[in-house]
């Protein structure tokens, strides 16, 4: 692994995992945006009656943004594996897996045990395959499946931003490469994400650390906003998980974005700004309206119930 020599020690209260791979996260995310020059317009601008924020010229400021539910409608490691099913890098039995655990998510919103084993499941998926390769096919798998997936209003929140010429970066759960093209599709700075090892460009099955989660994004942006140069009592945070109160509480200015009930509790509570970009009116500690988890949770089902009949 890259020496991490431009990580300044400091005191802080986290596990040393979540140290590592929210500066391991920080590393990749600085290395991927100074190769990138690709930067896309964007629609969109800032929403009637806000204050004069973000401020123009403020190159000390940054935004950061969570991706589920926050940028992405859904879970994004869910969309990239079905466009790895379909280029068959695993079985129907991993894809029923899959639909399962994005039924869970939309429903219950973010949960440790089933991150874990959504994590596991990709792990063991791009294991032995070459980090070019998956760089290739997750651009393919990005018009597919996600752009379509994409909030205008958090779009048009980051826009805003980039217009006041601060950098933008995506701070996700999700491996750093699916961020990383989302964020260059979007026009965004960079992404920090999940380091997954490599050694000679081929994906090993570990992790660096532990996945971007909870207390890692918060670690992750204290190490780039001190790679940066960055006042994070003027930097932006959004997200729509209650996870990510360690992220929000860093900055100056956080934003509650599709909350969660937790969230949008805390919010209140703190006097946060909350944007909802979803329709409909949603049950408690449901992520999207209550017709649509319904409609997915038969999904669900129909799809278990056919790969049954199937096997008999």
């Amino acid at each position: 692994m890259a020496a991490l020599g431009w990580i300044t020690p400091r005191r802080r209260s986290a596990t040393a995992r979540s140290v590592l791979a929210g500066e391991a996260a920080a590393e990749a995310a600085r290395k991927t945006a100074q190769e990138s020059a690709a930067e896309s317009a964007l629609e969109g601008a800032q929403e009637p009656g806000e204050p004069d924020f973000p401020v123009a010229g403020d190159v000390q400021a940054a935004a950061f943004f969570d991706l589920d539910n926050t940028v992405m409608q859904g879970a994004s490691l869910f969309h990239f594996g079905r466009g790895l099913y379909k280029r068959r890098f695993f079985q129907k039995r991993e894809l029923a897996r899959f639909a399962w655990q994005q039924v869970w998510f939309r429903l219950a919103g973010e949960d440790a045990e089933h991150m874990q084993d959504a994590r596991d499941s990709a792990l063991s998926i791009v294991k032995g395959h070459r980090v070019s390769e998956l760089m290739t096919i997750g651009e393919e798998i990005y018009d597919e499946y996600m752009a379509e997936r994409i909030w205008p209003g958090t779009r048009a929140l980051a826009q805003a931003h980039l217009d006041a010429g601060q950098k933008v970066w995506l701070v996700t759960a999700a491996p750093v490469e699916a961020a990383t093209i989302i964020a260059r599709r979007l026009g965004l700075t960079g992404a920090l994400g999940t380091v997954a090892e490599s050694i000679g460009g081929v994906y090993t099955g570990k992790l660096v650390g532990e996945p971007l989660h909870g207390p890692a994004k918060a670690e992750a942006v204290r190490a780039l906003a001190a790679a940066e140069g960055l006042e994070l009592d003027r930097c932006a945070a959004y997200s729509d998980s209650a996870n990510d109160i360690p992220m929000l509480s860093l900055v100056g200015h956080p934003y509650a974005v599709n909350p969660d009930g937790r969230l949008r509790k805390h919010a209140r509570e703190h006097g946060w700004r909350l944007r909802d970009y979803r329709t409909g009116r949603k049950a408690a500690k449901v992520g999207i309206p209550a017709a649509a988890g319904v409609g997915a949770l038969a999904g669900g089902a129909a799809a278990a119930i056919a790969l049954h009949r199937r096997r008999r």
